[in-house]
């Protein structure tokens, strides 16, 4: 069980690892109830995260012009990713790696949608920004499992012991537990908030607003959001809805942040706003969509028809364009896709192109989610012009939803996703956000459907989460 330390000012960070065998994030993420928990990852490959050894936050009462504490009005108007950088440092220092070759240690959370204070129930525990060092992870891969457990110390304090223990107890605990055999079915015995009366009213209007504003020319695209609540029978439970959230999305990036004291967020993003490793930045672009088939044969007509729809191509060719203008100063030998793939999830399918490359010099995961949040797949474009429209018509604050999450560290390597096909709440009571882009030649009733597909990933988790007696 190899062990780690880096000295910080007046604090040490202690860690001890262990390699175990396959075990279920779910029975990990219950182990911790009543606790800061979460979970990241895509496929074969996650971390689960349980504990809060510090947490790094800016609340939504802070003034966007002094975060640090005195004005500062020429500085970029969103310095909440300069922010979290500067807290992290202050706490950890200027970590440069480990011998055990692990790497710096990683903070989890993620920003609200918009950088103004948007203070609502619904989004209670969750504020500008928040993120956890964890006391405890679990790292899954294709190998096996490694659990790893942390303490901040005194400089002058050896807490070994306490690191050992910990880590051994839960070894005993969590090695060669089996995954369980099945994966919750959905049941629909909740009630759902009726929202298709005068909101789908609102809506109709909200669309013809952004067409019109499309059609005089004062901006190409607006992605316009909606929300559904529902109270379920039970509270469900995290390790199942986890669990069930996974079993149908394994091509999408699955996150939960469960944080104590707030509610639960969780949610099974398409795309990567950004993902840096090793100097390598990787993100997808990712619009237009359509409805998966029934069968195999009607699923390859739909996608033929998504990678031939005008509609489609020109809304997926306004994220690209943007994608790329962003980031062609920042990254080197930058490689777009000339055109589109198919990426299908579960219930919709959507159009999809990769964009890689090597960062310059003084950039890092957070430079590069400052520089590219909100994309055109979440706001629209231009920006600015979006933002005015989706603030005057959407009744609800965005909070968190489409806004990044993910984690970093000290080196700047990370990975953020926006929260898409989310759903946030607490106990019994949830509400789910679904959003569309709106563009020239869009349909309200046609988009209309296509949230309530968006809807679905997070509405059936729930659904199988509150299943189990």
């Amino acid at each position: 069980m190899p062990s780690t330390s880096q000295s910080t000012p007046g604090r040490l960070l202690r860690r001890r690892q262990a390699s175990i065998g396959r075990t279920d994030p779910g029975v990990f993420l219950d182990r911790f109830e009543g606790e800061s928990r979460g979970f990241w990852g895509r496929g074969n490959r996650w971390v689960a995260w349980a504990g809060t050894l510090h947490e790094f936050t800016i609340p939504d009462s802070a003034p966007e012009d002094r975060i640090e504490g005195r004005a500062t009005p020429e500085l970029p108007r969103d310095r909440r990713f300069v922010e979290l950088r500067r807290q992290l440092r202050a706490l950890l220092g200027e970590w440069a790696g480990t011998a055990d070759g692990h790497g710096s240690p990683r903070v989890f959370g993620g920003f609200s949608f918009l950088a103004a204070p948007q203070s609502a129930s619904s989004w209670e525990g969750f504020p500008a920004a928040r993120f956890v060092l964890p006391r405890v992870l679990l790292r899954g891969g294709p190998d096996g499992c490694e659990l790893w457990v942390q303490r901040l110390v005194a400089a002058d304090e050896v807490d070994d012991e306490g690191v050992e223990g910990e880590l051994d107890r839960l070894v005993r605990e969590l090695d060669g537990i089996p995954v369980p055999p099945r994966v919750l079915v959905p049941r629909a015995s909740e009630v759902l908030t009726e929202r298709n009366g005068e909101e789908r009213e609102a809506w109709a209007a909200a669309v013809s607003a952004v067409l019109e504003a499309v059609r005089v020319g004062e901006l190409e695209k607006a992605v316009l959001a909606r929300i559904q609540d529902l109270e379920l029978d039970r509270a469900p439970a995290v390790g199942d809805l986890i669990r069930f959230l996974r079993h149908e999305n394994p091509r999408a990036h699955v996150f939960l942040f469960d944080f104590a004291p707030g509610g639960t967020l969780f949610g099974a993003a398409p795309e990567v706003l950004a993902e840096l490793r090793g100097g390598r930045l990787h993100a997808t672009a990712v619009a237009g969509s359509a409805a998966r088939g029934d069968d195999d044969e009607s699923d390859r007509r739909q996608a033929d028809s998504l990678l031939a729809s005008k509609k489609d191509r020109a809304e997926h060719r306004m994220t690209v364009d943007e994608m790329r203008d962003v980031l062609t100063d920042r990254v080197t030998g930058l490689q777009v896709a000339d055109d589109p793939r198919i990426l299908p999830l579960a219930r919709i399918q959507h159009l999809e192109s990769p964009i890689e490359g090597a960062v310059r010099e003084g950039e890092d995961v957070l430079t590069l989610v400052a520089a590219l949040h909100p994309t055109p797949a979440v706001c629209g474009r231009p920006r600015e012009a979006a933002l005015r429209l989706i603030r005057a018509r959407e009744p609800f604050a965005r909070g968190w939803y489409a806004g990044p999450v993910g984690w970093f560290d000290l080196r700047g390597e990370g990975d953020f996703v926006p929260a898409l096909r989310v759903g946030v709440g607490y106990g019994r009571r949830w509400r789910l956000f679904a959003g569309a882009g709106i563009v020239e030649g869009s349909d309200p009733e046609l988009e209309w459907e296509e949230t309530a597909l968006k809807f679905e990933p997070a509405l059936r988790a729930l659904r199988a989460g509150a299943a189990a007696p």
